[in-house]
């Protein structure tokens, strides 16, 4: 949450932020792409320390360096000093790598096979809320105003309060982050930790075909909602003058629709087991809303986008934990950390690829034009997920597993 938080809330007020450092706006979308460009080449490091060292170091290392990265934000408040600013971003978004592998890997390790999948969509709940609390925060704390001074104060205000948080958080897991449990919740939770070498993993990985389709949708879905959360701040006041709090409340409203989103998809599928099937209809109906939320704007009613950015996130945050799922029924038993590391990467790929298109287009054709691309990559996207073969082997090892557990009590 608090890693997730630190991504957005420069984008958020976008105009704010130009105007105070005197910098362009592209400088500005690049404190949240610098996240993904981060990711990419560090998430393989960071997956083969996740399996290797475990969950306790990995998350150690994601909290001190997010509280790092923090507190050198708090020199940033001098309006010379972007490139502080820049430093501190950059190290909390190294430090992401070791954080959001963590909740399919955690899951599969404390939990028991009816109820790992509403375990990730919790953990992965953390994630979106602080994206959540980034959209609202910042236009709350930091006003749209001429008052530069004032402006300043008030930077100063939401980097203390952060450092405070992460600081806590930090000294808080040093005390009570516990690795594993003293029993493995299922045999076949033992048997994963006991496959073979991460680069042998990563290559299974790759030949699987499922799997690698499902990379490539992933990708496009959330590399899609990166680039509307970045430029979220531009498209709003491009039609709402003054709407910088709205635009705030409005990213608010998609991810907080999208963390029910992802509750109840958990449940569904804990409950279902129709990985295929859930995941194609919330793909399906990401794109269609995404269809509608471009043309939304263009009725010049604010209501009517909170709405439309409701129902969108819903969907397509709601569709973060059912991607982590179905890629570890997948790639069963490779570890959770690495398919997931290597689905996160392609989302940064992808979220850096859609918010540069976009922020051209935004800039020389209009949000329409913007957001159009946007709909084109879903529905490619759809199509690759209709694609997938359906091979559901953690859900067959289980029940080999209950199998033999029952056959051994008769």
């Amino acid at each position: 949450m608090s890693n997730a938080f630190q991504w957005i809330q420069y984008s958020i007020i976008a105009n704010v932020i130009v105007e105070y450092y005197g910098v362009d706006t592209t400088l500005v979308d690049w404190l949240s792409m610098i996240y993904m460009i981060t990711y990419i080449p560090l998430i393989f490091p960071a997956s083969w320390y996740l399996e290797k060292a475990g969950l306790r170091r990995a998350v150690l290392i994601g909290s001190f360096g997010t509280m790092v990265g923090a507190w050198i934000k708090v020199g940033s408040v001098a309006r010379n000093r972007f490139w502080v600013t820049f430093a501190g971003q950059f190290v909390v978004a190294i430090s992401q790598v070791f954080i959001l592998g963590v909740p399919p890997r955690l899951a599969a390790v404390w939990f028991g096979p009816d109820q790992v999948s509403t375990a990730c969509a919790i953990g992965v709940f953390g994630n979106q809320l602080g994206v959540a609390l980034g959209f609202l925060v910042p236009p709350a704390i930091v006003p749209t105003t001429e008052d530069m001074d004032l402006v300043g104060q008030r930077l100063s205000i939401m980097f203390y309060g952060v450092v405070a948080l992460t600081t806590t958080l930090f000294i808080t897991i040093v005390i009570v982050f516990r690795e594993k449990p003293p029993t493995p919740p299922t045999t076949a939770a033992l048997t994963q930790e006991e496959t073979g070498s991460y680069v042998k993993g990563i290559v299974k990985l790759i030949r699987n075909p499922g799997y690698v389709l499902l990379l490539l949708s992933y990708g496009i879905n959330v590399g899609a909602f990166y680039a509307i959360s970045t430029l979220l701040n531009q498209v709003v006041l491009a039609h709402f003058e003054d709407a910088s709090e709205d635009a705030g409340r409005i990213g608010l409203l998609i991810v907080l629709a999208g963390m029910m989103g992802s509750v109840v998809c958990g449940f569904i599928l804990d409950k279902t087991a129709k990985f295929k099937l859930v995941t194609l209809v919330v793909y399906l109906l990401s794109t269609f809303f995404m269809l509608g939320y471009t043309f939304i704007f263009r009725l010049n009613q604010i209501w009517l986008v909170y709405i439309m950015a409701a129902v969108l996130g819903f969907f397509m945050t709601g569709y973060l934990p059912v991607g982590f799922e179905f890629a570890a029924e997948l790639t069963y038993p490779e570890p959770e950390g690495t398919s997931s590391g290597l689905l996160n990467a392609s989302a940064q790929f992808f979220g850096v690829l859609c918010t540069l298109a976009d922020g051209q287009l935004l800039a020389g054709f209009g949000d329409m034009a913007a957001n159009l691309l946007l709909v084109a990559v879903l529905i490619v996207g759809s199509i690759m997920t209709a694609s997938i073969k359906e091979d559901l082997r953690r859900q067959a090892a289980h029940g080999r597993t209950a199998g033999a557990n029952g056959a051994t009590s008769m």
